[in-house]
């Protein structure tokens, strides 16, 4: 199987790469070449910014693929490039799009699958769902069987363990020090986040399935936890118990709505997903690694990369905490 990644270094790209390479697929990844990586020997890298007129087209439009996998496309133009470049060139096209398609609203059952109507709030998830219209409209048109695939919270070593608040909290740091730290609303939101090798094995094994050609699926952990689980599971990992404290969401953002902007448009609401027909479509796909041991081996990570985020003069974060404790 001769498989293209566009990106292919990033977070879930890595462990696409390693459940490819337990296929004995043979990957060529197309990225700019401006972040560091461990790249398996075997694996052939294209340099190129997709975005440069023609760049996309001359480095990869003249082969043909098995499977183009892209891990890297954020807006309609560049879906419309990927049409324009792939069509009759590969089998199989796989888009990583995004729970974030769905919006904030919550079905009766809570867990929202494929079939919830696709109303999103931010920008990033508009420019996601016009990019899988795009796609699947080109699979309609047999231009080439397509794929979306809607991963949620994605975390493992490589990057950041995010909080209720933001991507890269003081929280952990606070949790180590004994201080306090802050959820928003009641801690009863729901949220699942999910190992990136289990997210990459869907990506992987999706690949040249026919039973996925023309289907959109979730890519998330049944393993869903209240937001105030989540913090009591990230401590006891730390080996430190957690002196959790409340705030309403908006009060929190007000004081910096940039900081706090994944609060704003994703973790102030419910965050529950049900991946039971990846499961039934990709059996390989099984989400095995559990919450408390990925978030033990992310922290170990983030130490030995140097990556902790203290939070040593944090004024705002400090004023919120003696709001939520007055």
């Amino acid at each position: 199987m001769n498989v293209l990644i566009l990106g292919g270094t990033g977070l879930i790209s890595t462990g696409i790469v390693k459940h490819l390479l337990a296929r004995k697929a043979g990957i060529t990844m197309f990225n700019r070449g401006e972040r560091p990586a461990d790249i398996p020997d075997g694996i052939q890298v294209i340099h190129g910014d997709r975005n440069s007129p023609g760049v996309l087209d001359r480095e990869c439009g003249s082969r043909r693929w098995d499977v183009v996998i892209d891990m890297i496309c954020f807006t309609p133009e560049q879906a419309n490039d990927d049409v324009r470049v792939f069509a009759g060139k590969c089998r199989h096209f796989i888009f990583c799009s995004t729970v974030c398609t769905y919006g904030i609203k919550v079905p009766p059952h809570v867990f929202i699958d494929e079939t919830f109507p696709q109303e999103p709030i931010s920008t990033y998830g508009k420019n996601k769902l016009l990019c899988e219209q795009i796609f699947l409209r080109a699979y309609h048109q047999q231009e080439f069987s397509a794929t979306i695939i809607r991963p949620s919270n994605t975390y493992g070593p490589g990057g950041t363990l995010l909080d209720n608040l933001e991507f890269n909290p003081v929280a952990w740091d606070r949790i180590e020090q004994g201080l306090p730290v802050l959820c928003a609303g009641d801690g009863l939101g729901i949220w699942v986040s999910t190992h990136r090798d289990d997210v990459g094995k869907l990506f992987a094994y999706a690949a040249l399935n026919p039973r996925t050609f023309g289907r959109s699926y979730n890519a998330t952990h049944d393993q869903h936890m209240t937001w105030e689980q989540y913090y009591r599971t990230v401590a006891a990992a730390l080996g430190k118990p957690v002196d959790l404290h409340y705030l309403p969401a908006g009060q929190i953002w007000s004081h910096d709505p940039h900081r706090f902007r994944l609060l704003r448009e994703i973790t102030a609401y419910h965050g529950a997903y049900a991946s039971d027909n990846a499961r039934r479509d990709v059996p390989e796909f099984n989400p095995e690694i559990s919450f408390a041991v990925g978030a033990a081996e992310l922290l170990e990570d983030i130490r030995c990369r140097n990556a902790w985020q203290t939070s040593a003069d944090d004024d705002i974060y400090s004023k919120l905490v003696a709001a939520a404790m007055s």
